[in-house]
């Protein structure tokens, strides 16, 4: 018998500095988001970290305020939190399309963003989804924000700049 997937996580990063993280959740389904959230926390904290948690009325909102709070805070990385379900109707398909983009190209900016927005069929699957104890999605998207960070730690250089150092000024 064949045995089902298996699922690799990488090793948590470590910082020599705790990176600020905002949480940024749409709690329209409470106690999927708080699970959502409690993973997150938990991920943040385990990497030395420290965080901040916001509230938006909905999923399409949460590009918007990492936008708003990547120009104006003081933050290392954003977590993106939130439970769509499929409904009757094709908002659900395009409240997940423009949701995911809009954090994609907030991304694609160099924002450090793991988007943890659940996009689910039924009430059942997003309760699994979000629960610490099981898949723990909350604590996935905060841990790829956290990976983000260290990345661009990794690869900020503090002597990049314009093509020329002050030492060199007087040379030629």
């Amino acid at each position: 018998m064949m045995a089902g997937p298996t699922h690799h996580a990488l090793a948590r990063p470590e910082f020599d500095e705790g990176p600020k993280i905002l949480i940024v959740v749409a709690p329209y389904y409470k106690d999927i988001a708080d699970n959502l959230v409690a993973g997150a926390m938990a991920e943040v904290e385990a990497a030395g970290g420290t965080y901040e948690v916001v509230e938006m009325p909905g999923a399409l909102e949460l590009p918007s305020a990492i936008g708003i709070a990547a120009r104006m805070g003081e933050y290392d990385g954003f977590v993106a939190l939130g439970c769509v379900i499929r409904g009757e109707t094709t908002h659900y398909d395009t409240v997940c399309n423009d949701s995911s983009r809009g954090l994609t190209l907030l991304g694609l900016q160099g924002i450090c963003i793991g988007n943890g927005i659940l996009t689910v069929e039924n009430y059942e699957q997003a309760a699994v989804r979000a629960d610490p104890q099981g898949q723990n999605k909350g604590g996935g998207a905060a841990a790829a924000a956290l990976h983000l960070v260290a990345l661009s730690r990794k690869l900020a250089r503090k002597d990049k700049g314009l093509g020329f150092t002050a030492d060199r000024l007087g040379e030629g």
